[in-house]
């Protein structure tokens, strides 16, 4: 299997980091993970954030953060990632709404945007949830996406979970983009039955909708990778077919152990399979 540069997405040990980023980022290459993703800075500078770095000998190689950020801030924001020395930014989650009901605006901030990061030597990605994958005219929103914008304004960052979770084959959505994503997220997950966001009502005794269900309800749950139901075999292979560079690991939220017990799980998972 190809050697993939593995790297941890630091949303996955918030809790930690806020707390004490020097500490986290020591137990995260101590892990065994070379890269980061950042999701937020707790009030550090740049200067601050690649010091730290540094001293660890991690690369960030990219980082989520709110398109507004760049629109109020504009090159500042770029500035920031330029100095801790990322290659990539990604759009985290952007609001369905625009996304289905606001396209030309959407798409015309997305290239705004990916044009002032491109001015700094930064791509634009952008990361998925599961609501990209309704049909607008018979197109997933997420493709419709791909499409409007071409590779050099917008890249994918492709999270394995939520395509799952929404009813698609992760391996083949990754080879789908063949040639054109670079860094894919590995999240793990259970649930009682696929099919995007919430997949059944709850009635009452009487056969009542009693209330929307939730992914809770479907008894959707985060895990360590390789202890849920993701085929990893299949995807990784698939992202080796699809000239993927970077794996970032991402858990939303731990629950049997605490957030970097979770995080160390998942890296000694991809170790067994030569990562």
């Amino acid at each position: 299997m190809k050697q993939f540069k593995v790297g941890l997405q630091l949303y996955s040990v918030r809790d930690a980091m806020e707390k004490d980023m020097d500490a986290t980022l020591k137990a995260v290459k101590e892990m065994g993970y070379d890269y980061v993703e950042f999701a937020g800075y707790f009030g550090k500078t740049a200067e601050e954030v690649k010091a730290l770095l540094d001293k660890y000998d991690l690369k960030a190689i990219s980082v989520h953060q709110a398109i507004d950020l760049f629109e109020k801030e504009g090159k500042a924001a770029v500035d920031y990632l330029n100095t801790i020395g990322v290659k990539y930014s990604a759009i985290p989650w952007y609001d369905k709404n625009e996304l289905y009901n606001n396209w030309d605006n959407t798409v015309k901030k997305f290239a705004e945007v990916s044009k002032l990061l491109k001015a700094g030597g930064i791509q634009l990605m952008y990361h998925n949830h599961d609501f990209e994958f309704v049909k607008i005219d018979g197109e997933y929103v997420l493709d419709k996406l791909y499409r409007t914008l071409d590779s050099e304004t917008l890249m994918p960052e492709i999270d394995t979970c939520w395509v799952h979770y929404a009813g698609v084959n992760p391996a083949e959505y990754v080879k789908k983009y063949s040639g054109r994503i670079k860094v894919l997220h590995l999240k793990d997950f259970v649930c009682k039955k696929l099919g995007g966001g919430p997949v059944y009502a709850l009635i009452d005794e009487d056969g009542n909708e009693i209330k929307n269900a939730s992914k809770e309800d479907n008894g959707f749950k985060f895990t360590p990778v390789g202890s849920g139901i993701q085929d990893w075999n299949e995807i990784l292979t698939a992202a080796d077919e699809a000239g993927v560079e970077y794996v970032i690991v991402e858990q939303d939220d731990s629950y049997e152990q605490c957030s970097l017990e979770a995080a160390k799980m998942s890296r000694d998972y991809l170790k067994t399979l030569g990562l």
